[in-house]
C-alpha cells in the first residue's frame, strides 16, 4: 500500500520572538515493512537545517533560527510503500513465556534504564497482576485492553504529558498520557519500557482518535520478540499501520517538536498543526 503523508505546523506569535534551536521528530525509523520514496522537510527559508541522530537513534531534524519572527513554521510531505504486518508473528523465549519474568544478566544490564521507575507505579482499580504465573503475551493484552476500556479519550494537542497518577485520578488522558501511564506501569512489574510517537493510519469509517495528528504509545521489550508496540489508547499492538519516528524514555524524547521562544515580556501565541495521511 502506498501512503502519503502532509503535516504542516504553524507557531504565530504576537510580536517577533527568538528561538531556541528546534528539533524535529518527524522522520520515520527504519522497518523493514516501511520503504521511503519521496520526502521533504521545510521550515522558515532563514533556518539552518542539520539532520542527525539522537542517543535514542532517532533522526532528527535540527534547526537553528537567526533572526527573530513572529512565526515559525514546519511541514514535512513523505510518500510511503508500507507491507501488511503480523503484529502476533514473533515467539517469546522460554524465560519469558509467563509472568512475572526475569530478564536474563545481559538483557538486565541493557535494558537498565527503561526498567527504571520515577515513581512506585500506580495501582489500577481495574486490573490487577497475576499472583501466579500467567501467559506473558495474554496478561500484556489485558493489561493494555483494560486501560483503553477504562480511561477515557480526550484530544489535547499542546501541554506536557500527565504523570500516570493524574491520568488515572481524572480518568481521562491524551494518546501520550496512555503511553505514559502504561510504561509507568509495565516498569512497576519488571517489563523495561519505552515511549513511541509517530503515525497512525486510520482508513475507513470507524472512529479515529488520531486524526489529523500525532500519536503515541508504548513498545515493552519482551525476550525472544524484541520491542513490541502496545497502543493503549485504542487497546490493540501496533501494526502496519503505526509508523513509528521517535523512541525514547520519556515523553521529551519522543516530542514531534522540541523548542522554546524567548522575549523580554508577555507575547501571545498560538499553534496549529495539521496532518493527512491518505493511502492510493
Amino acid at each position: 500500500m502506498i501512503v502519503h503523508i502532509n503535516y504542516q505546523a504553524q507557531y504565530a506569535y504576537s510580536e517577533a520572538v527568538s528561538f531556541s534551536e528546534h528539533l524535529f521528530r518527524l522522520f520515520p525509523k527504519y522497518d523493514r515493512y516501511v520503504s521511503m520514496r519521496s520526502l521533504a522537510f521545510q521550515t522558515n527559508m532563514d533556518a539552518s537545517v542539520k539532520y542527525r541522530r539522537d542517543l535514542f537513534d532517532n533522526e532528527i531534524a535540527s534547526c537553528f533560527y537567526p533572526a527573530n519572527s513572529a512565526l515559525l513554521s514546519a511541514g514535512l510531505q513523505m510518500e510511503l510503500e508500507i507491507q501488511r504486518r503480523n503484529a502476533f508473528d514473533f515467539l517469546l523465549a522460554t524465560h519469558a513465556l509467563d509472568m512475572p519474568f526475569a530478564y536474563s544478566a545481559q538483557e538486565a544490564w541493557v535494558l537498565a534504564p527503561y526498567l527504571q521507575c520515577a515513581a512506585p507505579a500506580p495501582e489500577l482499580p481495574f486490573w490487577r497482576p497475576p499472583i501466579e504465573p500467567r501467559p506473558t503475551v495474554t496478561t500484556l493484552l489485558e493489561l493494555n485492553k483494560a486501560l483503553h476500556q477504562n480511561i477515557a479519550y480526550e484530544r489535547r494537542d499542546e501541554g506536557a504529558a500527565y504523570l500516570p497518577d493524574e491520568t488515572l485520578r481524572l480518568g481521562r488522558g491524551a494518546c501520550r498520557d496512555f503511553a505514559v501511564l502504561l510504561a509507568a506501569i509495565a516498569r512497576g512489574l519488571g517489563i523495561a519500557a519505552r515511549l513511541a510517537s509517530g503515525y497512525l493510519c486510520e482508513f475507513g469509517d470507524g472512529e479515529k482518535k488520531a486524526e489529523s495528528a500525532l500519536h503515541a504509545w508504548t513498545e515493552l521489550y519482551l525476550p525472544g520478540a524484541g520491542w513490541v508496540g502496545f497502543d493503549p489508547t485504542n487497546g490493540t499492538l501496533c501494526e502496519d499501520n503505526h509508523i513509528t519516528a521517535a523512541v525514547g524514555l520519556t515523553p521529551e524524547d519522543v516530542s514531534p517538536v522540541l523548542g522554546t521562544y524567548f522575549h523580554p515580556t508577555s507575547v501571545t501565541s498560538q499553534m496549529t498543526a495539521s496532518l493527512q495521511i491518505s493511502p492510493s
